[in-house]
């Protein structure tokens, strides 16, 4: 069979971080090949899939050459033989393979790295790119990107505490303008901090590393770069990634720059005027992975009017997206393949999402490298939306750049998501 797997072979590579990572390479019978690569996030939820390091003193504990050495050895043995048009069962054996809830034996960094790699390869053996061989020949639209301009949280050294202030080109018509218009943002967010003595270098993902006195601070200087730029808040609007489980548990958040614990009240208040002050359209994980309560509250009070994503509370798991269905305690997921594990594992979640009518947005990790899968994922499924980061540093901009061609490769047949892409068309 031509499709069959025959060969597998592993490396060790770096990140955007400096860090080592994982990437694998897949070759075919009929000579296709197809290469993947595992992320790493810094905020990651208590029930995501484990990666796989060395510990010890080498790379301070952060090498993987365990996870290259399984995919070099038990990976490959496994795998090699199968048809790799037959994504699910190829999965399905990695899955049993490890045999650990979390991916813990093999390592999650070792599993998606050879199943987007698998997926790599059968559709250069179709003569397809990755989006159209994941389409299976269903519309696709071109995703609204949410992207960073300002970095906080785990991301900026917890310059502020918010995670991510990003912003949501809901007005453009193509994808090419939404990203002139976030390019616009971007450097008018750069320079008005600049003159103010408020700018001090780039976050992990590219957004400007802030010096902010709080974190409203950071919503106000993002709603007057986004009118600086020349936009109003119907064409350019923002979200927030909170990532409320870096700095809330049992129902207690302490905030570094205010300076004070709220309560699960007091922060859902705290939100509330928030969103009620500023163009704000998605919040990303506003309470802790524990406080079920709170993104309840949250999500009964603005869930009409805006984007409620689960993250760390859901981690790309169908168990935890069909639970967060029956509480109502959020709208959208946000789908990270490496928080499982596998593509199709990652596919089941996207199908469980849509299938509750869900919003859905394909996102990077702060550690990521020029692999630019999940442009064709998030384009490939028609999830609508697209989190990569910032709009700097090429780990970042390849993703984008890649949208772009996919997006002239398909003429006059291309559709931009834009608002529509959202769970809540405004």
């Amino acid at each position: 069979m031509k499709t069959q797997i025959k060969h597998i072979h592993g490396r060790r590579i770096w990140d955007s971080r400096g860090r080592p990572t994982v990437e694998v390479d897949v070759l075919l019978q009929d000579g296709s090949s197809g290469r993947g690569v595992a992320p790493a996030g810094a905020s990651r939820g208590s029930r995501e899939a484990l990666e796989l390091r060395d510990g010890g003193s080498l790379l301070n504990g952060l090498d993987v050459a365990q996870a290259v050495t399984h995919v070099n050895s038990e990976i490959a043995q496994a795998l090699i033989g199968r048809d790799a048009l037959a994504q699910e069962q190829a999965d399905a054996c990695l899955i049993a393979l490890d045999s650990t809830p979390l991916k813990s034996r093999l390592g999650a960094n070792a599993t998606i790295a050879t199943s987007v790699a698998i997926a790599q390869a059968a559709a250069n053996s179709q003569g397809q790119a990755l989006w159209q061989y994941l389409s299976q020949g269903q519309p696709v639209r071109l995703p609204l990107p949410q992207i960073q301009i300002f970095g906080g949280g785990a991301h900026a050294g917890r310059r502020v505490d918010i995670q991510d202030f990003l912003v949501m080109p809901i007005g453009a018509q193509s994808f090419d303008e939404a990203l002139v218009m976030v390019a616009n943002v971007y450097h008018a967010a750069g320079q008005w901090m600049a003159s103010l003595g408020k700018r001090h270098g780039v976050a992990d993902e590219g957004g400007w590393w802030p010096d902010f006195s709080s974190n409203e601070e950071a919503l106000q200087t993002l709603t007057r770069s986004i009118e600086l730029a020349g936009y109003r808040h119907d064409q350019v609007a923002i979200a927030l990634d909170v990532a409320a489980s870096e700095f809330g548990q049992s129902g207690r958040y302490t905030l570094g720059l205010d300076q004070h614990v709220y309560s699960t009240d007091e922060w859902l208040q705290e939100l509330l005027r928030w969103v009620n002050t500023y163009p704000i359209v998605s919040v990303e994980d506003p309470f802790a992975e524990d406080d079920t309560a709170g993104m309840q509250a949250f999500t009964h009070a603005v869930g009409q009017k805006i984007q409620v994503i689960g993250d760390d509370y859901l981690v790309t798991r169908v168990d935890l997206i069909e639970a967060a269905v029956r509480d109502k305690a959020c709208n959208a997921v946000l789908l990270k393949p490496n928080q499982v594990g596998t593509l199709s594992e990652t596919r089941q979640a996207m199908q469980t999402a849509r299938q509750h009518g869900f919003g859905m947005v394909v996102s990077a990790r702060s550690g990521e490298t020029e692999d630019t899968a999940i442009a064709h994922i998030a384009t490939g499924w028609d999830t609508g939306q697209l989190k990569v980061g910032s709009f700097a540093r090429s780990e970042r901009m390849a993703k984008w750049n890649e949208c772009l061609r996919i997006e002239e490769s398909l003429g006059n047949n291309s559709v931009y998501a834009g608002k529509h892409g959202l769970k809540l068309a405004l």
